[in-house]
């Protein structure tokens, strides 16, 4: 018995979908995954970081977008990070200026519905795109924000930063942000 093959978008056709969406979608190798909305714990966290970003970078040549910006990652992968910093010019792809090619920082707020895939998927997408340097992971069940940077000979290293008196440290872009910053309107259980 033969089975009906699955057919593919092409990445016109997800972009003319996703720009006349209500909601967003991610799309990787021809499909679009929806993306699920936050809590208002992740929201209160991204606010925050996005805040603390755009307060660091103010005399800066870098600057912070928010969660509606498209990264095109290749012809095959568009993804919507959390935080996205560019230094220098903004690069666009297109004429509607709604999608980023030349990131420097990414950011995620974790997720459990989406933590797998922030460390796994998506993260070697990410490493794919030639201007990134950092890959930074903030948690919401605990005061910790994970920072990967990509070194002279391309391998990557993991700057580990738990608890509120610990400071992100972020050279390609200039910053340094105590996580208790980040953290500051939400409450965190300690841990046990």
């Amino acid at each position: 018995m033969a089975s009906n093959p699955v057919s593919k978008l092409t990445e016109e056709q997800y972009l003319a979908i996703d720009r006349a969406a209500e909601f967003r979608s991610e799309f990787v190798d021809g499909e679009m995954f929806a993306m699920s909305g936050g809590t208002n714990r992740h929201g209160r966290i991204l606010r925050d970081l996005l805040v603390e970003l755009s307060l660091a970078l103010e005399e800066a040549t870098c600057e912070p977008f928010g969660s509606h910006n498209r990264v095109k990652v290749s012809s095959r992968a568009y993804v919507y990070p959390d935080v996205t910093v560019v230094c220098g010019e903004r690069r666009a792809v297109n004429e509607d200026d709604d999608i980023l090619v030349n990131p420097v920082a990414i950011f995620e707020v974790l997720s459990p519905s989406t933590e797998k895939y922030d460390r796994g998927l998506k993260f070697q997408l990410y490493r794919t795109i030639d201007s990134l340097r950092d890959y930074v992971l903030v948690s919401q069940e605990q005061v910790r924000v994970e920072h990967f940077a990509r070194q002279p000979d391309g391998t990557w290293t993991l700057h580990d930063n738990q608890g509120p008196d610990q400071e992100l440290k972020i050279d390609s872009i200039g910053i340094a942000i105590r996580l208790q910053r980040i953290y500051r309107r939400v409450s965190i259980p300690p841990a046990t």
